[in-house]
């Protein structure tokens, strides 16, 4: 098809578009003691070894990564929470504490965010977050899926 001198402009709606997948990326200061954590303690599924790092699932589409970071440098941890999304909050804070788990506080509803959470870190001092949000406005994850 000639163009003929014109400009041919595709309209493209981002606006609706989203990715196909999600990786946060967390540096240990050992590597081993946090692939332990998350596999063994979290229950997460690793997907991939890549040596230096391990890439764990969370979720249908969403993953976590966690590396080994320089020989000596303390992890940046200020700022960060990873926070796991489930239904069943009272459910992930009773198996974890009997695993021996230390958590930060009790299952608590945060009323500002309408969320009901607990706290507790990963061997570097991340912290983690296990929370379900109490907003219907909160997509499910298979309206989320479906997006």
């Amino acid at each position: 098809m000639e163009a003929l001198g014109c400009v041919v402009v595709l309209l493209i709606n981002w606006k609706n578009i989203v990715f196909d997948q999600q990786v946060t990326f967390l540096y240990a200061s050992d590597l081993e003691v946090s692939a332990d954590f998350y596999e063994n303690q979290l229950g997460l599924k690793q997907v991939l070894d890549q040596g230096q790092c391990r890439i764990f699932q969370v979720s249908k589409d969403g993953f976590l990564g966690v590396c080994q970071g320089e020989d000596g440098a303390e992890p940046a941890r200020d700022g960060v929470i990873v926070t796991l999304v489930t239904e069943d909050v009272d459910g992930w804070y009773e198996r974890l504490t009997a695993m021996g788990m230390s958590i930060e506080a009790e299952p608590t509803l945060n009323p500002t965010f309408n969320i009901y959470h607990f706290f507790l870190r990963d061997p570097d001092g991340y912290l983690l977050e296990v929370q379900r949000f109490c907003d219907p406005a909160w997509p499910s994850p298979t309206e989320s899926a479906s997006g």
